[in-house]
């Protein structure tokens, strides 16, 4: 789980930065300041873009069978 200050940050960056873009201007921070965040526990490490979540909830949810078309791979 991540730190709740760095949480309310990145909400609060990420809503200047999509009103910024409503009103058609360029946000005035770098883009590296913006960073992805799993949407079940918000953690920053090991997040997969294509499904949005960490590695850890990827784990958990694949296991649960609540993440179709994924299954284990066998070494």
């Amino acid at each position: 789980m991540a730190k709740t200050s760095l949480i309310v940050k990145q909400k609060r960056l990420e809503h200047s930065i999509l009103q910024r873009i409503k009103e058609g201007q360029q946000p005035r921070w770098y883009k590296t300041r913006y960073y992805n965040r799993c949407s079940l526990c918000w953690a920053a490490r090991s997040y997969i873009r294509d499904y949005g979540i960490c590695r850890w909830c990827f784990i958990k949810y694949a296991r649960l069978w609540l993440i179709m078309w994924v299954k284990k791979s066998s070494r």
